[in-house]
């Protein structure tokens, strides 16, 4: 039974690998568009600093563990990734961002984890060592799966699942699903314990997902505009009668522009009176010959 647990725990060991590969490079899109505006415009760094020190913390602890290595495989790879992350962060953050991330850094990573390594090398021995820092894994994982409530929060209040993507949510809920059976097999509560809230919280973010995004849908549907129909054109003779008649094209509004003009503007227009006759006449010096329009 015990070699069956553990091909188990190996499989689900390897499942959470890929998952978790995917999951870290999430966040790939963002960064290469900081790249190409050469801005972080707006975009915090707390999310990368704190998975690189949790990255860290874990391999610390696989360390102290044994059948571990899968643990030691994903995270090696998270501290890789992050780092990258924090560092092209810093190189285009403004100033202030700047000084903000090598302060958490700094406080995390080398004061928060080298405080840990230096008092549970120092203060504890053999396996009592290694409980000391499974909790302190424990209590950390369950501090980063309640960081999501923000963005549930949000997307509540806003009802928009604009900053919740579907596909992350999807494939961190498979990621504590495949941990959290690899930590049971492996009988670790330090490793299921988090993830059965990591679960529960992908369920969650899953369920509004659903929800809202339906009703984004149908908001928009109401909203649509009704199409612009195009008016008839619509002429009144003497006896006021409606007859629609086509639409004239460009080429026939113009020419009949053009003839409108040569009978207003024509010059040298003289207009004789017979007040003694019954019949008077208008002579009309130089007008223009009129060409024929087509039609």
């Amino acid at each position: 039974m015990a070699g069956i647990s553990g091909h188990w725990a190996f499989a689900f060991g390897v499942l959470g690998n890929i998952v978790s590969f995917i999951v870290f490079l999430s966040p790939l899109p963002t960064f290469y568009r900081i790249y190409k505006k050469k801005s972080t415009e707006g975009y915090q760094s707390i999310p990368y600093v704190v998975a690189l020190f949790s990255s860290m913390l874990w391999i610390y602890y696989a360390f102290l563990k044994t059948n571990t290595t899968l643990l030691i495989t994903i995270n090696s790879f998270g501290v890789f990734i992050e780092t990258i992350y924090v560092g092209v962060y810093l190189f285009y953050a403004p100033k202030k961002a700047r000084v903000q991330t090598v302060k958490m850094l700094l406080l995390s990573v080398v004061g928060g984890f080298g405080a840990i390594v230096l008092v549970t090398q120092f203060l504890f021995k053999g396996a009592v060592r290694g409980q000391v820092v499974g909790w302190i894994c424990l209590v950390f994982s369950l501090c980063v799966f309640v960081a999501p409530l923000g963005i549930v929060r949000k997307v509540i209040k806003t009802k928009s699942v604009e900053y919740m993507p579907l596909l992350l949510s999807v494939f961190l809920t498979l990621s504590a699903v495949m941990w959290f059976f690899y930590g049971l097999l492996l009988k670790d509560i330090n490793i299921a314990a988090p993830n059965v809230l990591g679960f529960i919280f992908g369920i969650l973010q899953i369920v509004l997902y659903v929800i809202y995004s339906k009703k984004e849908k149908a908001i928009l549907k109401e909203q649509k505009l009704p199409e612009i129909q195009k008016p008839a054109v619509i002429v009144v003779d003497e006896n006021m009668n409606k007859k629609k008649l086509p639409e004239l094209t460009q080429e026939q509004i113009i020419d009949i522009v053009k003839l409108a003009g040569l009978l207003v503007c024509s010059d040298k227009v003289h207009v004789a009176s017979c007040p003694h006759d019954n019949t008077c006449a208008a002579k009309v010096e130089n007008i223009p010959n009129l060409q024929t329009v087509k039609a």
